[in-house]
């Protein structure tokens, strides 16, 4: 079938490989509604699910605040500045996507982003502000022709929507089951989705495998990062939202699109794991890709020079190397002096002196790393997948905005507006309670794929 204009194979659940049993659920919880995973799209699901009156439930694999929103640096891209609109930002979107992204879908996310960017503000969530209007104060990313990023802390965005978020859902009152590798999905005897099967880990108020039954599970598992060598993404980040939509039976679309963020500190070629991102909100305030000799590579490759989408930057980066025998380029902004790096950049200031390295007085060494899933499961506009009841929002899901690349800074605002897409979805057709689960309590009701929890 088709996905985004583009072919779609639905792929079965014996992609995950063999299943070994887990043991029945030990313990339950009843729910109109289970969120799995703790970032911006799953938090503010959660959120705009349980003001409309849905019991909630949050299950996340550690801490609330351990998924990859916390480490967002840039910022958060909407069109709320003067001269700029809904307009301008799709076709930035559309150009970076190279041809590949569902022009409704992105139309969705530019018109309902700004509304989406000050509820976030009203949920406690505060941006840094100009000083000479006081107004949010928007700078400039790659891709973008205009500036429509809003940051937080200078370079902190992530930390600051992550900590309002978090505080929100405790407020709230929302039950959360944090530590939480997530199993499977249950499904009732119409093959609806009727919960999720989990095993807790750690200290809790639950130990051991239970379920959380509820007819509608919101997958908001983040990405896959750690599926490479290198990458910019948390230890939390591999893939287990798309591993158990696919046991499940859901579609997948676009799992080849994976971003390499072009500016990641290079540590050396045998550097593992996740890896210090150096925001594209550095080159955006005027920082320069170098090589060795200081010459600036990219003026001439692309209209937008250094501010070219990020697709286009890495492969210019790793051409520059490959044509110089090397594996890294530089990224200068010495020019910024002290005062602005420590005001504007301080966490990646911190991040590159803790390796040795004072971008204040030398160029900052740089190599792309796996940064981004742009695929994911397959959802239509309101986050519904292909499995009744199973919904999937931010970076595990392929909502055919971002096409073959993402445009900078449009992860946090997908996650915002198709989350609260979801909620209402999820409360104009939730069912309490849940039906029979198929399989209840008997072995296979939750599983382990190739011998290894699979987690939320």
């Amino acid at each position: 079938m088709t996905a985004h204009g583009r072919t779609c194979e639905p792929v079965g659940p014996g992609i995950a490989g063999s299943a070994l049993p887990a043991p029945a659920p030990g313990w339950t919880i009843d729910a109109d509604v289970v969120v799995v995973g703790s970032g911006v799209a799953g938090l503010t699901a959660a959120l705009n699910c349980s003001a409309g009156g849905a019991r909630t439930v949050v299950v996340t694999k550690a801490r609330l605040n351990a998924g990859s929103t916390r480490w967002a640096q840039g910022g958060i891209a909407a069109a709320l500045g003067e001269g700029d609109s809904p307009e301008q930002h799709l076709d930035d979107t559309l150009e970076a996507g190279a041809g590949l992204c569902d022009e409704d879908a992105v139309r969705t996310l530019v018109t309902e982003g700004p509304a989406a960017v000050r509820r976030l503000i009203a949920a406690g969530a505060a941006f840094d502000l100009s000083a000479e209007t006081g107004e949010i104060a928007l700078t400039r990313e790659g891709g973008h022709h205009r500036n429509r990023i809003a940051h937080a802390g200078g370079d902190a965005t992530g930390a600051e929507i992550s900590r309002a978020l978090v505080d929100a859902v405790r407020d709230r009152g929302i039950r959360t089951v944090e530590n939480a590798l997530v199993l499977d999905l249950l499904k009732d005897a119409d093959g609806r989705t009727a919960g999720v099967t989990l095993h807790v880990m750690g200290e809790g108020q639950h130990d051991g495998v239970g379920a959380v039954r509820a007819p509608a599970v919101v997958l908001a598992t983040g990405g896959m990062g750690q599926v490479f060598a290198a990458t910019t993404n948390p230890a939390v980040s591999t893939g287990d939202g798309v591993a158990l939509a696919l046991r499940a039976g859901a579609e997948v679309s676009d799992l080849e699109f994976v971003q390499f963020h072009p500016t990641v500190l290079y540590l050396g070629p045998d550097a593992e794991g996740q890896q210090p991102l150096i925001s594209e909100a550095v080159r955006g305030e005027g920082a320069h890709l170098v090589d060795a000799a200081g010459v600036r590579f990219m003026q001439g490759a692309h209209p937008l020079a250094e501010l070219a989408p990020r697709d286009i930057v890495a492969k210019g980066i790793m051409r520059r190397a490959a044509e110089q025998g090397t594996d890294h380029m530089y990224l200068d902004a010495r020019h910024f002096g002290a005062a602005m790096w420590e005001a504007r950049f301080p966490t990646i200031l911190a991040a590159c002196r803790a390796h040795g390295i004072d971008p204040v007085t030398r160029p900052i060494p740089v190599a792309p790393a796996a940064h981004y899933a742009s695929g994911g499961v397959r959802t239509d506009l309101s986050g519904r997948t292909t499995v009744p009841g199973l919904y999937a929002c931010g970076e595990v899901a392929c909502t055919g905005v971002h096409g073959a690349n993402r445009l900078a800074s449009n992860s946090l605002l997908e996650g915002l507006v198709f989350a609260e897409r979801i909620a209402a979805s999820v409360l104009a057709s939730v069912r309490t309670p849940p039906g029979p689960v198929a399989g209840d309590g008997a072995v296979g009701s939750g599983t382990v794929g190739n011998g290894a929890a699979v987690g939320g």
